[in-house]
């Protein structure tokens, strides 16, 4: 170590070292790739375990549904006298019998449920809890689209930072130079020191930068539930845009095929039909079937049969099959509704595509490299006397919020491109 820097002391070097922007950090794991951060979010969020048990309950109750009726049984001793006393078969006294002349019988029925009530029960309760799995997929589609969108955002904030540190170090090496300058003589101490006072905007875009990651790195956690420390957490994705976009007409038709609200639009008209006709077979009768048997001396044992029909005088069932029937068309109108909602989304998700690609493109292919161009030659001119001081910084603000621009309008389209996701059910777009 020099002599200076030992003269300076610890404490001192690490003030400096924490004023010039480099603090101790923390060895981070291996940043997690997207397809990791689903898969953790799969595993690990609350509120889509809890919708798991709703399926799974709904399964439950499947069982219970087709369980047949349980047959009933009687039984009967009649003509118990407890005042009997006979004689015993050998002879002697009296003996106690109060059973002697009873009559035992018995009797098993079962209700016979006709019209397949059975199995449409059976049946309803199944469309359930397909229902409660497309709303399961529903409920976990909206939740990935919220994943994605801080995913997206600590990608952006990883790259404005890098833009930050990149653009601090470029005007560090601005000032040697200047300052190289100025003790030649050809820099007045008024132009460095308004070069040294423009390093200030460096640094709190740098420390805003850190914040911003910091924050949507809390999000990203917050989602998976993990208490990891934000210095031990990372992700690794592509920051950057595909100029590329399928017709508008494939997005539609994969929407169609994928969304899990407009499956379980369809499933609940299927289910409104199921109800009706439960309705219409809770209407008809179920016979009672009977079986008996008994003793009726000098019959020793006797059995017989016997059949139970409830008379259908009034119809206690015509306002539950009128009720079915009227939500069947509700529910129709309902698919109406949610097949217009997806065309809306993927239409205005597909726009909004457009848009950014058409802002991007020019910011790529044109702006970005004639801000970096116009900096580069201002900085150049400035350096030979060919350029005012005021040029040089206006040329580094441009440069500066073209870059920032640049970086924002990628961030955009990874949300359309996320919201496209959303509309379309599944994933199109990276």
């Amino acid at each position: 170590m020099p002599a200076e820097l030992r003269r300076v002391g610890r404490p001192a070097l690490l003030l400096a070292l924490t004023v010039g922007g480099i603090t101790p950090r923390v060895v981070a794991q291996t940043p997690f790739t997207w397809q990791q951060i689903k898969e953790k979010f799969a595993a690990a969020n609350p509120t889509l375990k809890a919708a798991q048990a709703s399926i799974d309950e709904s399964r439950a109750a499947e069982i219970t549904a087709y369980l047949r009726p349980n047959p009933d049984a009687s039984g009967t001793l009649d003509q118990i006298n407890p005042f009997t006393t006979q004689p015993p078969p050998n002879g002697g006294g009296n003996r106690y019998s109060p059973f002697a002349f009873s009559l035992p019988s018995g009797s098993i029925s079962y209700l016979h449920e006709r019209q397949h009530k059975r199995e449409l029960r059976r049946d309803t309760v199944r469309e359930s809890t397909a229902i409660a799995e497309s709303t399961y997929l529903d409920q976990e589609r909206g939740l990935i689209f919220n994943l994605r969108g801080a995913f997206v955002q600590t990608l952006q904030a990883k790259a404005v930072l890098e833009n930050a540190k990149e653009n601090l170090e470029y005007w560090d090496k601005e000032l040697d130079v200047n300052r190289i300058r100025y003790k030649a003589g050809d820099l007045a101490l008024v132009d460095l020191n308004r070069l040294e006072l423009q390093r200030a905007q460096f640094e709190s875009d740098f420390e805003t930068a850190i914040v911003n990651l910091r924050t949507a790195k809390l999000q990203v956690l917050m989602l998976l539930n993990d208490r990891t420390p934000i210095e031990q957490f990372d992700i690794a994705g592509s920051f950057d845009f595909i100029d590329q976009l399928r017709p508008l007409e494939d997005y539609r038709n994969v929407a169609l095929d994928a969304r899990p609200d407009l499956k379980a639009s369809v499933q609940n008209v299927e289910l409104a039909r199921l109800n009706h006709q439960l309705a219409v077979s809770n209407g008809s009768t179920d016979p009672t079937f009977s079986v008996d048997f008994a003793r009726n001396p000098p019959i020793p044992v006797y059995f017989g049969v016997s059949v139970s029909i409830p008379l259908r005088i009034f119809d206690r069932n015509q306002g539950e099959k009128a009720r079915t029937q009227i939500d069947i068309g509700r529910n129709e109108r309902l698919l109406d509704a949610a097949q217009a909602l997806v065309f809306s989304d993927v239409d205005s998700a597909y726009w909004t595509l457009v848009q950014s690609l058409n802002l991007l493109r020019p910011y790529k292919t044109k702006y970005l490299p004639l801000a970096t161009d116009v900096r580069d030659r201002t900085a150049f001119s400035f350096r030979n006397g060919g350029a005012s001081l005021l040029d040089y910084l206006d040329a580094e603000k441009s440069y500066r919020d073209t870059r920032l621009g640049y970086l924002n309008l990628i961030g955009a389209y990874l949300t359309a491109a996320a919201q496209m996701n959303m509309a379309v059910g599944r994933e199109v777009l990276q």
